[in-house]
């Protein structure tokens, strides 16, 4: 299975590579991403760096296009797909069909795959998007079942890439009704859940600390406690006369211990998340999963989940704890 890593950055890209990423995936600086807030993402000339620096290693960078452009503003996705045709990209992902139909028929020799954000978790509709736009892989969302993963793995006409660590999302991988709630602001084309204009944090002279967004009180922190970046989805709530994370942990998906059943599936790649994650980050996770990825090639057979591997992933997991999250759900 290949290994997709995110990079947020060249440095970021450069680690993953090093790390022992088969591929990254990488945006421009601008909203044709969705991650697509200050510090990330890259300037042309910093990509066609990347570029260079990836395949000189054997590594593939995939351009992530991945957002919902308005019908004004869509010359600028257009504009972005030639650039990365231009400059040697080896796929783009893009969710929004007038994207993948530009694409398909302006440049179709570059490779097309469904971002996590067009929601395919059908059979057909993978089929859809493969007879009409030629994509070649599909990302599918992070709420199905690994039953349900198996079935798609079947009848899917291309290849699939599954999330394998990193953050989760409640909603339509992206598409937060939550944040645009509170914020007004989309966080498919501002990049971030809670983004960071409407974010305030509050420190008391007791030490603890509370965080809003929008002026809405999303969590508060006693002194000792450990505060996440306030998003509504993870926040705590006084529900029924009891206050806690009423929606969502906070907690990272690792699928460590599915591996192999992932692997006998025929999942083509695993996609870890965090393009807004540092150096650290990505380093460390890529060079724990390459190392489990490896070890699985040479001795399927005798294979086992290394508890180094999960303390190592467990240390930058949000919240510290992880989870399987919809995989391993017993319904489906």
């Amino acid at each position: 299975m290949q290994l997709v890593c995110p990079a947020g950055n060249l440095p970021a890209l450069q680690a993953a590579v090093d790390a022992g990423a088969n591929a990254v995936y990488a945006g421009f600086r601008d909203q044709t991403n969705a991650r697509a807030f200050p510090g990330l993402n890259f300037s042309d000339q910093e990509l066609q760096a990347g570029i260079r620096y990836a395949h000189a290693k054997g590594a593939k960078v995939y351009l992530a296009l991945n957002t919902y452009p308005d019908s004004v503003r869509l010359p600028q996705w257009q504009a972005a797909v030639d650039r990365a045709a231009d400059f040697g990209c080896d796929a783009i992902i893009a969710a929004e069909i007038a994207v993948l139909a530009y694409a398909a028929r302006r440049h179709p020799g570059l490779p097309r795959h469904l971002s996590v954000q067009g929601s395919a978790t059908t059979g057909p509709a993978l089929r859809f998007a493969h007879e009409r736009f030629g994509i070649s892989r599909a990302v599918l969302p992070r709420v199905l079942s690994i039953q349900q993963v198996e079935r798609l793995c079947q009848r899917s006409p291309v290849a699939i890439e599954v999330f394998a660590f990193g953050s989760l999302c409640i909603m339509v991988e992206g598409r937060c009704q939550l944040s645009s709630y509170v914020t007004g602001a989309s966080p498919n084309r501002h990049g971030v859940c809670s983004p960071a204009k409407f974010v305030r944090w509050d420190e008391f002279d007791d030490g603890s600390r509370t965080a809003r967004l929008n002026d809405v009180l999303i969590d508060r922190f006693e002194p000792s406690e450990p505060a996440g970046y306030p998003t509504v989805c993870k926040g705590r709530f006084e529900v029924g006369g009891e206050t806690f994370h009423a929606l969502e942990e906070p907690t990272s998906l690792n699928t460590m211990e599915l591996l192999p059943r992932l692997a006998r599936a025929g999942v083509a790649a695993l996609k870890i998340e965090g393009r807004q994650r540092g150096v650290a980050y990505v380093s460390a996770i890529t060079r724990t999963w390459r190392t489990a990825l490896d070890r699985y090639a040479s001795h399927p057979e005798s294979w086992a989940v290394d508890e180094e591997w999960q303390r190592s992933l467990s240390r930058h997991a949000e919240g510290h704890q992880t989870t399987l999250g919809p995989y391993h759900r017993s319904w489906h």
